[in-house]
């Protein structure tokens, strides 16, 4: 039980708890405002083509409503929405990990004077570089 305290230490001291906690409410944050977009700025033109039949209501009825049982029916309506809904983030999230994965392949090339390489990646540049050196006296010598 300690050593999983400790690595639960470990884990929200190293900040990971924190980013993830952070990415969780931007997450909600951009769930909401695409929602409004959906339903706000996409859904009602789609109406219009469609003679102004409201999508997000349609749905398929399997049984009627009675005095005594609920309707059941398959909302496909809801579902065309939650795909454009899901597409729009889908399509977001793609280009925004594009665009860090660029930056970081920039950052990771120690050629690159442009963007500031991390020091992890510049030692390990150094250090190849040196086993390189090393290598061709090693092959002089012999």
């Amino acid at each position: 039980m300690a050593g999983f305290i400790q690595e639960f230490k470990n884990f929200a001291i190293k900040g990971n708890m924190i980013d993830m906690a952070v990415g969780i409410i931007i997450g909600t944050a951009f769930n909401n405002v695409v929602n409004t977009i959906v339903k706000k700025v996409v859904m009602p033109p789609l109406s219009l083509l469609t003679d102004g039949v409201n999508l997000s209501n349609r749905k398929y009825v399997l049984r009627e409503a009675t005095e005594t049982a609920e309707e059941v029916a398959i909302g496909y309506g809801e579902l065309f929405e939650a795909l454009i809904d899901f597409t729009i983030i889908a399509l977001t999230i793609f280009i925004v990990i594009k665009f860090i994965n660029r930056f970081k392949n920039k950052a990771e090339d120690p050629k690159n004077k442009e963007v500031e390489t991390p020091k992890n990646i510049e030692l390990l540049a150094n250090i190849e570089k040196l086993m390189e050196e090393q290598n061709t006296l090693l092959k002089g010598k012999q």
